[in-house]
């Protein structure tokens, strides 16, 4: 089972994420957002962030996430490429934030959306399906 995988999109980007629990996806689906239109770091992380997410379900939850990763990456000036979620619960997270300063490499997307969002519950685990506006 792939982690993440980019998915068809008229206008923005999209993509399907996957883990075998909660955690799982939702650092798979920050691996992902970290992933699109951005080289793969070479070098060692050398900023540690740690962060509290809320949400009132599943789907609020990993919206929520995903922005605050967008949030701190541009109040910060720093971009995030590895995430370590420690405690998940479907209205509830901690976790901890690697990376960088951008160097002028920041993201070029503006949020993660609703539009079509999707969390589910597989016999494999978790999947969900994303929007981001870019």
């Amino acid at each position: 089972m792939a982690d993440f995988e980019e998915i068809e999109h008229t206008a923005d980007w999209a993509f399907r994420a996957r883990g075998q629990d909660l955690a799982q996806l939702l650092e798979n689906a920050a691996q992902a957002m970290s992933a699109f239109g951005r080289a793969k770091a070479r070098a060692e992380p050398s900023v540690a962030r740690e962060v509290e997410v809320r949400g009132i379900d599943r789907e609020t939850l990993l919206v929520n996430w995903l922005n605050e990763i967008l949030y701190l990456e541009q109040t910060r000036d720093e971009i995030y490429d590895r995430f370590q979620v420690s405690e998940a619960s479907d209205s509830h997270l901690r976790a901890k934030l690697y990376g960088r300063p951008s160097a002028g490499t920041g993201s070029h997307i503006k949020a993660a959306t609703f539009h079509n969002l999707q969390v589910r519950q597989t016999p494999e685990g978790f999947e969900a399906t994303v929007v981001l506006d870019v």
